[in-house]
C-alpha cells in the first residue's frame, strides 16, 4: 500500500539533511580557505555563497516535512504511527495542528523547523557583516545536521504503522494538552530554546575569527533579547496551564522539566545584563562568552532531560535511547567551546578593570553571580536524582522545600539589585549621588514595612513565619524598587517638560522614545517587581478538602461555598463528574462554580483522567475549586478549595515584562542620548570622591527637537 504524503515528508527530511550537511562542510572549507589564504579550485567567496544558498534551501525542505506531518493529522492518516498515537477523528480541528508537537518525533521536527527558520532569517541578513554571518550560518548548519540526523535515523516522524493495515481511528490527543494555551505554549518555549542557537553561533563564530571590536555583541544582544522574550512567554504560558489545568492549586512545582526551561532563562538574563559592561567598558569578555555558551548548552541539557527518561516528570516524553544522542552532542559542543576558548583566550582580555565596588559595573557583576547561583541551585536539585543513583545506587530527590529554602532568598537579593543598579553610575558613584538617589527608595521600603505590619502582616503571628517574613521583605523591597524606577522616569521627564512645555505624560513618552533600550529595561524591572509581589502572595495561601453533599457549605477566608447539586454526564470522548457550587461573600452571591473530573476513553485501555478547575479570580485573590473524586462509600464528591492571594499579579507582571522587552527592541524614535561629563572639579574632603572623578554626577544631555535638556544625576543605562 502506498503512502504518498509520508513518503514525501521522509524525502523532504533526507533532502534537508543533505543540504544542511553541504552548508556545514562547504561553509567550513570556504571559511578555512579565507582565514588562511589557501587556494581552492573554486573561489572561497563562491563556495561560501553556495553554502549559504544550500542553507536557505534546507529551510524549504524542512518546511515541506512539517507541512506533510500537519497534513497527515488534518486528513486523519492513521497509517502514520505518530498520527495514530496522537490524534483521532473526534479530535477538535483546532487541536489538530498542535498535535505536531504533542509527541517526541513531532516536537523534534518542530525544533528543526524553528532552527531552520532562524537560520533562514540570519542568512537573508548576511550582508550586514558577510564573514561573521557566514561563520554563524555554518555553525547553525552543524546544529541542524544533528537534529535532522535524529529525525532521519532515531526518531522518524513518518514511520508507518507495522502490519500494513491502516487503523480506523487513533488513540487521541492527551486530554491535558486539549487546552487553548497548549496550542501556543510549546511553540513559544521552543522559539526560546531554539533561538539561543543564534547568539551561540555568533559568539562562537566571533571567537573563532577573532572578531575585532564589539559589533558582534550588539548583534548577539538583540537576538538574545528576542529569544529571551519568547522563552519568557513560553514559561508564563506553561505556568498558567499548570495552574488552570492540572488542579493542584499551584503554578510552579519545581518539576524537572519546568526547571529545564528556567535554567537557560536565568543564563540569558545574566548575559543581557553583563553584556552592557562589554559594550560600554570592554569588560567581562571571557565571562560573556561562557555565559552564552552555557546558556545554549542548558537548552540542550533541558531537551536531554525531557527525552531521556532520566528524570520523572508529568511534562516529559517517554523514556527512549534518544537521550544518548543528546549526551554525545552536548559533549561535542562543550569540547568545541573549550578548545576554541583556550585557542583564542588572548583575544578576550578586558580593556578596563572594576574601579569601585559602588558602581554600575559592580551591580551587574553581583547580579550575574546571583543569577548563576540560582541556576546552579536549580541544576543541582534537578540532577541530584541522576547523580545520586549513578554514584550510590540510591535515587535521592529534592522537592519544593529545598528550592524554596534556597531560591527565595536569592530572588529577594535579585529584587534588591533590580532597584539598586539603575541608581549607580558607571565607574564610581559619589556619596552625594548615593544620598540623593537612595533617600526616596529607602523611605519607601521603611514606610511599606511599617504600614504592612500595622495592617496586620505580622510574621510572628502566622503559622508560616518564615514565608510571611519573606513576603514582608519582598513587598517592602518592591516598593523601594518601584519608587526608584518611578523617580528615574519623573526626573528625566521633568527635564523634558521644562524644555519643551509638554505635560508630564507626553514628556515621559518622549523620554522613552529617545532611549527605548534604557527605559524599556526600567519597565521590565517594574514588571519583575509586580511578578514578585504575586509570587509572595503564596505565603498566605489557604486550603480545605472535604466531602460536600446537597446543601453542604464551607467557609474559607471570607468566602462561603454552598453545594447545590452534583451529577454525572457522558460525552463521545469522556464521562464527567461535576458539582454545582454557589459562592457567597458575606450575604451576597458573587458567582457560580462548576468543577469537573473527566475520564477520557473510559471503556478502553487508554483511559485518562483530567480535572476542569473552577476559578473565581480577582486582583486580591483567586478562589480555586477542584473536584477531587467521589467517596467510594457515600458517593459524595470530594471538593478541595484553595484561596490563593495575588495570583493575577503574576500574569500582569509578565505582561509588563513582555511590553518592556518589546519596547527595548524598538529603535529610538528620537536622536539618541549622549553623555556629556562636566569639568572635573577639585576634590574636597568628605565628598566620597577619592579617584579624581567628578564630585557631582555627570550630565545627561538629551537633544529633543533642537533643544538640549540637561538631566543631572541620571546614570546611563
Amino acid at each position: 500500500m502506498s503512502h504518498p504524503m509520508p513518503s514525501f515528508g521522509s524525502f523532504a527530511l533526507l533532502l534537508a539533511l543533505v543540504l544542511s550537511a553541504y552548508s556545514l562542510v562547504i561553509g567550513a572549507i570556504s571559511l578555512w580557505a579565507l582565514a588562511y589564504n589557501r587556494p581552492l579550485a573554486v573561489a572561497p567567496d563562491h563556495l561560501r555563497e553556495t553554502a549559504r544558498r544550500a542553507g536557505i534551501a534546507s529551510f524549504f525542505a524542512v518546511f515541506c516535512a512539517a507541512f506533510a506531518l500537519v497534513w497527515a493529522f488534518a486528513t486523519n492518516d492513521f497509517s502514520v504511527d505518530y498520527v495514530l498515537h496522537h490524534s483521532s477523528k473526534a479530535l477538535f480541528w483546532g487541536y489538530k495542528f498542535s498535535t505536531l508537537w504533542s509527541g517526541q518525533e513531532g516536537s523534534l521536527l518542530l525544533w528543526s523547523f524553528l532552527l531552520a527558520t532562524y537560520a533562514f532569517v540570519l542568512r537573508l541578513r548576511h550582508k550586514n557583516d558577510v564573514t561573521l554571518y557566514a561563520y554563524a550560518s555554518t555553525i547553525l548548519a552543524g546544529i541542524q545536521v544533528f537534529f535532522l540526523l535524529l529525525l532521519v535515523i532515531a526518531a522518524p516522524p513518518f514511520a508507518i504503522v507495522p502490519g500494513g493495515a491502516t487503523p480506523l481511528d487513533g488513540f487521541g490527543l492527551n486530554p491535558l494538552l486539549q487546552y487553548p494555551e497548549m496550542a501556543i505554549h510549546p511553540p513559544m518555549l521552543y522559539l526560546g530554546y531554539v533561538g539561543f542557537s543564534v547568539p551561540f553561533a555568533f559568539a562562537l563564530g566571533a571567537l573563532i575569527m577573532r572578531y575585532p571590536g564589539e559589533k558582534w555583541i550588539a548583534i548577539t544582544r538583540r537576538w538574545t533579547m528576542v529569544t529571551w522574550l519568547f522563552l519568557t512567554v513560553g514559561i508564563m504560558l506553561g505556568m498558567h496551564w499548570a495552574y488552570a489545568v492540572l488542579g493542584w492549586g499551584g503554578y510552579w512545582g519545581w518539576d524537572p522539566v519546568e526547571n529545564a526551561s528556567l535554567m537557560p532563562w536565568l543564563g540569558g538574563t545574566a548575559f543581557l545584563h553583563s553584556v552592557m559592561m562589554q559594550e560600554k567598558r570592554g569588560m567581562m569578555k571571557r565571562w560573556n562568552i561562557w555565559l552564552i555558551f552555557v546558556t545554549f548548552m542548558l537548552t540542550i541539557l533541558g531537551t536531554l532531560l525531557t527525552r531521556s527518561g532520566l528524570v520523572s516528570s508529568v511534562h516529559a516524553f517517554a523514556q527512549s535511547s534518544i537521550g544518548d544522542w543528546f549526551t554525545a552532542f552536548l559533549l561535542i559542543v562543550f569540547c568545541i567551546c573549550l578548545f576554541t576558548f583556550f585557542l583564542q583566550n588572548d583575544h578576550l582580555k578586558s580593556e578596563n578593570q572594576l574601579e569601585s565596588i559602588v558602581s554600575r559595573e559592580s551591580s551587574f557583576l553581583f547580579n550575574n553571580l546571583v543569577l548563576l547561583a540560582a541556576c546552579f541551585t536549580v541544576l543541582y536539585g534537578t540532577l541530584l536524582p541522576v547523580l545520586s543513583e549513578f554514584f550510590t545506587g540510591a535515587k535521592i530527590t529534592v522537592g519544593g522545600p529545598y528550592y524554596n529554602k534556597v531560591m527565595v532568598p536569592i530572588g529577594l537579593f535579585l529584587l534588591f539589585l533590580t532597584g539598586v543598579g539603575p541608581l549607580l553610575a558607571w565607574r564610581s558613584t559619589t556619596l552625594r549621588t548615593i544620598r540623593r538617589n537612595f533617600v526616596l527608595p529607602c523611605t519607601a521600603v521603611i514606610v511599606t514595612a511599617v504600614g504592612l505590619m500595622a495592617a496586620g502582616v505580622r510574621p510572628w503571628l502566622n503559622d508560616d513565619a518564615t514565608g510571611s517574613i519573606y513576603a514582608l521583605v519582598c513587598y517592602s523591597i518592591g516598593a523601594g524598587v518601584i519608587t526608584a524606577i518611578t523617580s528615574e522616569f519623573l526626573r528625566g521627564a521633568g527635564v523634558v517638560r521644562t524644555q519643551t512645555g509638554k505635560n508630564l505624560i507626553a514628556s515621559s513618552v518622549l523620554l522613552t522614545h529617545r532611549n527605548t533600550r534604557r527605559y524599556g529595561g526600567y519597565i521590565i524591572h517594574f514588571g519583575i517587581v509586580v511578578l514578585f509581589i504575586g509570587l509572595a502572595g503564596a505565603a498566605f495561601n489557604q486550603n480545605k478538602e472535604l466531602e460536600m453533599g446537597f446543601g453542604d457549605s464551607v467557609e474559607l477566608n471570607g468566602y462561603k461555598l454552598v453545594c447545590n447539586s452534583f451529577s454525572q454526564d457522558s460525552n463521545p470522548e469522556y464521562d464527567t463528574d461535576f458539582a454545582l457550587i454557589d459562592v457567597f461573600k458575606g450575604s451576597k452571591k458573587i458567582t457560580h462554580l462548576t468543577p469537573e473530573r473527566r475520564v477520557y476513553f473510559p471503556d478502553t485501555d487508554h483511559a485518562q483522567v483530567s480535572t476542569v478547575v473552577a476559578i473565581h479570580s480577582t486582583l486580591a485573590a483567586d478562589l480555586y475549586v477542584v473536584f477531587e473524586g467521589r467517596n467510594a462509600d457515600s458517593g459524595r464528591p470530594i471538593i478541595k478549595i484553595f484561596v490563593n492571594p495575588l495570583v493575577n499579579w503574576i500574569w500582569i507582571g509578565v505582561l509588563v515584562v513582555i511590553f518592556g522587552s518589546g519596547l527595548a527592541l524598538v529603535p529610538p524614535l528620537q536622536p539618541g542620548t549622549r553623555r556629556v561629563e562636566a569639568p572635573v572639579p577639585a576634590t574636597t574632603p568628605g565628598s566620597g570622591n577619592t579617584r579624581g572623578a567628578p564630585s557631582s554626577p555627570p550630565i545627561l544631555a538629551a537633544k529633543v527637537g533642537g533643544i538640549t535638556a540637561a538631566h543631572p544625576g541620571a546614570p546611563n543605562a
